[in-house]
């Protein structure tokens, strides 16, 4: 029988971490006896417990420890062991039994000293400079041969995400689906957290999929850029090719937005748009020429907001704005989401996930979207601390836009050629 200690601090109790904590140690065969516990008499106080736990054999209690780190479990071994540091065998190869990264604030033991990890991400590894007393967390890709990675979990803390006390508006932290609860009260407190987050001049970052035009909802979008509580926006080709498409033709894949009806020959304005931004030279080069009069992206460059496409295999054009190499996207977009509190992702699948993958727990994270699967995916891949919303993304954001208190923007396409 192998046997360990482990002991949890903080709102574990407001938070459900003990529950959880006991669930996954009896899930995975284990059994567990609660030797110490403490519990904070109000909603500020703090508890403590001290839990011991048995296993049949060592791999399942490893195992097990493993999956209580996640919810901040601190074996008490890992107070007085450092952490296991092995060099990387290749560039772009971890050791053998790396240590796989969450989005949480972690902390690894180097010398006998705690030291937090820099850029937390999920999904990558952990490399430490001794002699700098540093670490960050590092894609696979971008390890290089002798490079110190941290192996195995002993000598590594996280810290979990736990609920505001006292609480403060939305709780971003309940990684819920929201179809039953009154969408109204959610979205005024989403509008007062984007006040919050601008107040404080901090970043809010848009992550959007071509349904945004489709729908209508463009011009809120807008709405929010020119009103300054955008300041990065991540997308693919779609977006913007639907979105300048609508600029110049008034069209969304041949259909007339403010009739609903099909354009003659329409099919070809989405081809079109392509080639005169490719004509133009980028996105850019068509605001600043006259070209572009309108839309979202045409208000992105007049207002300096940052934007990251990142392209797919299915993409027309692409636009030459579009990254095409995907890692390369992916760096830009680890670059940009620095200093970001608050994401906001709609109508979008692919690069919901993909930014969730990259963002640190402690961003506020919302994703709206008709389809509850979406935000299901996003939770189920680690993006503990997002909050979905189902419902269509244009009444969305024009309530949105409301409780904000904002006029929407007058987004007047161009006539078609």
């Amino acid at each position: 029988m192998a046997r360990s200690i482990v002991e949890i601090s903080g709102h574990i109790i407001d938070s459900l971490i003990l529950p959880k904590v006991l669930d996954i140690i009896i899930n995975l065969g284990a059994e567990f006896e609660i030797l110490d516990i403490k519990v904070g008499q109000r909603r500020a106080d703090r508890s403590y417990a001290r839990v011991q736990i048995d296993a049949p054999t060592p791999e399942l209690l490893d195992h097990v420890l493993a999956k209580l780190k996640e919810h901040g479990a601190l074996s008490l071994n890992d107070e007085v062991e450092s952490a296991q540091l092995e060099p990387a065998p290749a560039d772009g190869v971890f050791p053998d039994r790396f240590y796989s990264t969450t989005n949480l604030l972690t902390w690894v033991s180097v010398d006998g000293r705690w030291v937090e990890v820099e850029r937390s991400e999920m999904d990558c590894g952990i490399g430490v400079d001794i002699e700098a007393m540093r670490a960050e967390c590092i894609p696979i890709h971008r390890v290089k041969k002798g490079e110190l990675v941290v192996v195995g979990h002993h000598g590594v803390r996280i810290q979990p995400v736990e609920r505001q006390v006292p609480r403060a508006g939305f709780e971003f932290m309940s990684s819920a689906v929201s179809t039953e609860q009154p969408k109204g009260l959610l979205i005024q407190e989403i509008a007062a957290a984007m006040k919050t987050v601008r107040r404080d001049n901090g970043r809010i970052l848009v992550v959007a999929g071509p349904g945004l035009v489709h729908t209508g909802a463009a011009r809120h979008l807008v709405t929010l850029i020119e009103a300054d509580y955008v300041q990065v926006l991540f997308a693919g080709n779609g977006l913007a090719v639907h979105d300048i498409e609508s600029s110049l033709y008034g069209t969304s894949l041949g259909v007339y937005l403010e009739k609903n009806i099909r354009a003659s020959e329409g099919h070809e304005h989405h081809l079109w748009a392509i080639n005169a931004i490719r004509r133009a030279g980028g996105i850019k080069q068509a605001v600043e020429s006259g070209l572009i009069q309108s839309g979202i992206f045409y208000s992105c460059v007049n207002k300096g907001v940052d934007f990251v496409l990142a392209g797919s295999i299915r993409d027309d054009g692409p636009l030459p704005d579009v990254i095409t190499d995907t890692l390369q996207a992916q760096e830009m977009m680890r670059e940009k989401v620095r200093g970001v509190s608050l994401a906001l992702m709609m109508a979008t699948t692919l690069h919901a996930i993909a930014t969730g993958n990259l963002l640190p727990a402690t961003v506020k994270t919302v994703c709206v979207d008709i389809n509850p699967a979406v935000v299901t995916k996003l939770t189920d891949r680690g993006t503990f601390q997002a909050m979905g919303l189902v419902t269509d993304v244009e009444p969305f954001l024009r309530e949105l836009c409301q409780c904000l208190e904002l006029e929407l923007a007058s987004v007047a396409p161009r006539a078609a050629h």
